[in-house]
């Protein structure tokens, strides 16, 4: 299972939302560039960011700060927030961005979206953000009547292959993912899923990767806040997403 540490952008500057609400936003860097830097010598892989000004607003509002860290960093690096127009898709592709994720247009303009997936392949990913089930869009700040699951079908029937799947009610409170939901996402979909919100321990972690054991197609788990806030080191996540104890436990059973 991959491990994507969170670089979430407001005003160029790093930092958090409780269950994303902007006015409830800690700053945890000035400088993100330095952020995504280190979690590059403490051994990620990947990367996680989303231009939170962007996803309220409906347009790329931190583009500088992006550009900064795509050319700083050997990182693959998944971007969201406020992509809207195939133009944007496009110039974030050819800036480095290894995927881009849809988020608020997999609602309003699936036809984008499917010819997207057509031009891209599987460098676009859809963002699914669920509120009691039910889809929010916007930034989060609006809740539809569409299920989560409902727009995940959708999303494959046009050529997605990867969802970020985010529970708002647990994101940035440490609470843990809801597994449940993430596994029903996986298993209902047939798209391949990648965990956010929540979690908030290594246990978490191994939790996912179980299910990975198992076959369920969870391709990865994005952790940020408890990561700034110390719960846990960017290594022992990574250990823990890798799975390796488990693994080992499983061949001595």
């Amino acid at each position: 299972m991959l491990l994507f540490p969170a670089i979430d952008l407001k005003e160029g500057k790093a930092v958090r939302l409780l269950q994303g609400r902007m006015e409830d936003s800690t700053v945890y860097a000035d400088n993100p560039v330095e952020v995504a830097q280190d979690f590059e010598k403490q051994g990620a892989e990947y990367l996680h960011m989303v231009d939170l000004n962007g996803a309220f607003s409906g347009k790329p509002m931190n583009d500088e700060a992006i550009r900064r860290i795509v050319g700083s960093v050997s990182l693959k690096i998944q971007v969201g927030g406020g992509i809207r127009t195939m133009e944007q898709i496009t110039e974030l592709l050819e800036l480095g961005v290894e995927r881009v994720i849809l988020g608020t247009i997999a609602v309003k303009n699936p036809e984008l979206v499917a010819e997207a997936a057509r031009r891209y392949g599987k460098r676009v990913i859809v963002g699914i953000d669920a509120k009691d089930g039910l889809v929010a869009v916007q930034g989060w700040a609006e809740t539809t009547e569409m299920r989560a699951v409902d727009l995940g079908k959708a999303m494959k029937a046009v050529g997605i292959q990867s969802v970020v799947f985010t529970d708002i009610s647990r994101d940035g409170m440490l609470q843990g993912p809801n597994l449940e939901s993430t596994v029903q996402m996986a298993q209902e979909t047939g798209l391949s899923v990648i965990a956010s919100g929540g979690i908030s321990t290594l246990a978490d972690l191994r939790n996912l990767q179980a299910e990975v054991l198992k076959g369920v197609a969870i391709e990865g788990a994005i952790t940020g806040k408890a990561l700034y806030s110390g719960a846990f080191t960017l290594g022992e996540a990574l250990e823990a997403a890798r799975g390796k104890a488990l693994i080992s436990e499983a061949k001595e059973g």
